[in-house]
Order: structure tokens, then C-alpha cells, then sequence
């Protein structure tokens, strides 16, 4: 863990020197950052004071896709110049002359993200209320499907193919720490690449697009945030995880998303924001229920070793042989 009274004076001196002499760091403190070290602090100027976001890369570990933080100031910069629900990015350095480390520092947006498994208090925790903030994530999503990277970010990335998708997790989940699970897997994978679909739109895809990683303000999505699964590839992806993030069958009856609405009012809002029909939603569900438990697999072992300690992961345990059963169920009958 970074030493928080050393940042704080890193912070001060990086801020000072782009803004003013007499600006003051305030309220510092660490927050979750998934592939990284993220970092939340105040500027206060004068009588002004505003939020940010830091986001570091893990120390002593190679800076490439979702731990190479600073790829994804460009892309921020150009979503949210054309209007998009993104933090501004002020200041980013792939250099290490602050912090010791490339970083990324954003605009802190107003709003709470939903964490379905378990919604902060302001939210209400019934159907009715859920139903829209769902539909305004899956419009929202539409929304940012619709961006030209090949316009805007021409070199950013490279397309990825769905063989290569599925090919990707065969090492992950090999590293299951039960042999069943490994054995539901690869079934899993060998019926995704027999009917990989013919034709899908390519562009950008956020790679973990579900309710924890939106801000709802007032029930609008006053932001998208975690972007460091970010790629280009098939976007109906995103849609396939939205769903299996709001499917009961893909969770334990002691752990799912609270209060999901139908998987019709999610693929239905998504559509009609996009303009045309996703008919290979109920594949992209099942791939995404792959994806999803074969990070299980590798991050239940990393727990239960006491490499990478988490206990959530036991609870994420209990759900990864039925989500590869219902990424059976869905890939053999279509439902």
C-alpha cells in the first residue's frame, strides 16, 4: 500500500505547480481500484473546491492492458468531447517523474455507482426502482457503442476477434481450484467456439459495463467509469454482461443482484437506444457468464492460497458452477 502522507505531498507539489502555489490537498484517501491504486482528494482554491480521482498502476507490474492506466486518458478525452458520460481527464504522464508511476488523474463525477450485490442505502431496493436505472445504463451503453474509435482513435487498439475471446480464458480457468469446475469450462468453451456468430458490430466495448461501474445522479447516469478493460472487439459483449449481471439464474439464491429487471427491459432498452435488434444477445449472455466465471476460477484459488486475499470471492464461489451451467443451458437451448 502506498504511503499516504508521502502522495500527499507529491499531490500538493503536482497540483501547486499546474494550477496555483497556494491550492491545498485535502481529504486523501484511498478507494478501490481493481487493476490498480486509486486515490480520491479534494482541491480546495480560494474558496473553490473540486474532486479528483488518481489512478496508479500496481507497482512492479507490467504496465499492459487493464494495469496500463494511462492508455485510457485518450480515450477518455475523446468520449468526453463528444458529450459523453466520462470524468474529464486534466492531467496524465506516462512518465514517472510524480508518483513514481504513469498515472491518470479525473475529474471526480457527482452520483453513486449501483453495486448490485449490495446497493448503497440511497438507492431503493425494489424492482419498480431498479427497473430504470437498468434501462438508462443499457441507453447509455447504446450511446457509447455508437462512438467512432476508428474516427477519433484511429491507433488506439487493435480489433480482437470472438475466437480469440474465447481461447483468451482456456488459461484462466484452468487454474480453477476445483477440477469440476475446470471440466464445466472447457464444455462451456467448446460449444461457445461451435457457434461463434457469423456477423456482430465491432467497436468499442468497455469490458466490465454493469450497474457498479455507473454513477446514477438523481436516476440519469451522471457517469461510466472503470475503463481499464476497455478494447476494441464485439460490442454486443457489454450488452452480454449487462444481462448476466441481472440473470437469477446465473447466481446463488445467497448472492446475485439485488432486485434485477427482466433481461427483456435491459436487451430492449439497448436496442431501441441503438436503433436496430441484437439477435445474438442470448450467446453474448453465455460467453459473458464464461468470461465471468473463469476470473472466478483464478481469483478463488488466489484467495484461498493467500496470495491475493478476498473474501467475497468465496461468495463469488458459490456461484461459478451454476453460471457455467447456465451458460450451458443458454448456448443448448437458445433460452
Amino acid at each position: 500500500m502506498m504511503d499516504l502522507d508521502w502522495l500527499q505531498q507529491e499531490l500538493a507539489g503536482f497540483i501547486r505547480q499546474q494550477l496555483d502555489k497556494h491550492a491545498q490537498i485535502r481529504d486523501l484517501r484511498a478507494a478501490d481500484g481493481h487493476a490498480g491504486l486509486t486515490f480520491l482528494f479534494d482541491v480546495e482554491q480560494d474558496s473553490d473546491r473540486q474532486g479528483y480521482v488518481l489512478r496508479l498502476p500496481p507497482p512492479g507490474v507490467k504496465r499492459r492492458g487493464n494495469t496500463d492506466v494511462y492508455r485510457q486518458a485518450s480515450l477518455l478525452r475523446a468520449l468526453h468531447a463528444e458529450g459523453l458520460p466520462v470524468p474529464a481527464v486534466p492531467w496524465a504522464q506516462a512518465d514517472e517523474d510524480w508518483f513514481g508511476l504513469p498515472f491518470l488523474i479525473m475529474e471526480r463525477l457527482p452520483g453513486n455507482n449501483l453495486l448490485v450485490w449490495d446497493p448503497d442505502p440511497t438507492f431503493d431496493r425494489s424492482v419498480d426502482a431498479m427497473r430504470p436505472l437498468y434501462r438508462e445504463a443499457a441507453a447509455t451503453l447504446a450511446r457509447l457503442h455508437a462512438f467512432d474509435c476508428q474516427r477519433h482513435l484511429p491507433d488506439w487498439d487493435a480489433s480482437r476477434s470472438l475466437a480469440t475471446e474465447i481461447a483468451f480464458w482456456e488459461p484462466i480457468y484452468q487454474k480453477a481450484p476445483e477440477a469440476a469446475w475446470a471440466q464445466a469450462a472447457a464444455r462451456v468453451q467448446h460449444l461457445l467456439a461451435d457457434s461463434v456468430p457469423a456477423t456482430v458490430p465491432v467497436g468499442l466495448v468497455h469490458g466490465d459495463y454493469q450497474p457498479g461501474n455507473i454513477l446514477f445522479d438523481q436516476g440519469r447516469v451522471s457517469g461510466v467509469i472503470d475503463w481499464e478493460l476497455a478494447h476494441i472487439g464485439a460490442q454486443p459483449l457489454d450488452l452480454g454482461w449487462m444481462l448476466m449481471i441481472a440473470d437469477p439464474a446465473m447466481w446463488h439464491p445467497d448472492f446475485g443482484a439485488v432486485c434485477p429487471p427482466p433481461a427483456e427491459d435491459i436487451r430492449e432498452a439497448y436496442e431501441t437506444a441503438r436503433g436496430e435488434p441484437v439477435p445474438d444477445a442470448p450467446w453474448f449472455e453465455a460467453l459473458a457468464a464464461y468470461r465471468f466465471a473463469s476470473i472466478a476460477c483464478l481469483n478463488v484459488r488466489l484467495h484461498r492460497k493467500g496470495q491475493r486475499v478476498d473474501p467475497l470471492w468465496e461468495q463469488m464461489a458459490l456461484c461459478v458452477p451454476g453460471m457455467f451451467e447456465r451458460a450451458r443451458e443458454i448456448l443448448e437451448t437458445g433460452a
